[in-house]
């Protein structure tokens, strides 16, 4: 029974993580070229700037996902993840019809529960865990 938790937990991180990380390398050139034009237009989460907010977000729908996809340090990436989800669906779409926010509820569910659960059997933090 053990293994069916495990392939699930495969599966939640390949599908939330391998899905999340197109959207954070399209953010990361969107950085880049606001960066490079001198402006940076997004979402200005709790007054921090445009730029700070966009750079949480790429190490969140990016970086961490691409952790979460290898299982290395999969618990504490889901974390980033989540609240960048979080942060989108009720942050930057507060306003907005449950339409335009299911997308990021939908990545935020995953991402929450792989928090909770961890890597798994099939992941870098179960080999890095093992004893030599």
């Amino acid at each position: 029974m053990n293994w069916q938790r495990d392939v699930a937990i495969l599966l939640l991180r390949l599908g939330a993580g391998g899905l999340m990380v197109p959207h954070g390398w399209g953010k990361l050139h969107r950085l880049m070229e606001g960066l490079e034009a001198g402006e940076v237009k997004f979402y200005d989460w709790m007054g921090i700037g445009t730029e700070a907010s966009l750079a949480l977000a790429v190490f969140g729908e990016l970086v961490a996902p691409a952790c979460v996809v290898l299982g290395l340090f999969t618990r504490w990436m889901s974390v980033p993840a989540a609240i960048t989800m979080a942060v989108a669906a009720f942050g930057a779409h507060a306003g907005d019809p449950i339409g335009d926010k299911e997308h990021a509820l939908l990545f935020l569910i995953p991402f929450a529960a792989l928090a909770l659960m961890g890597g798994g059997r099939y992941s870098v933090d179960h080999r890095l865990r093992r004893p030599r």
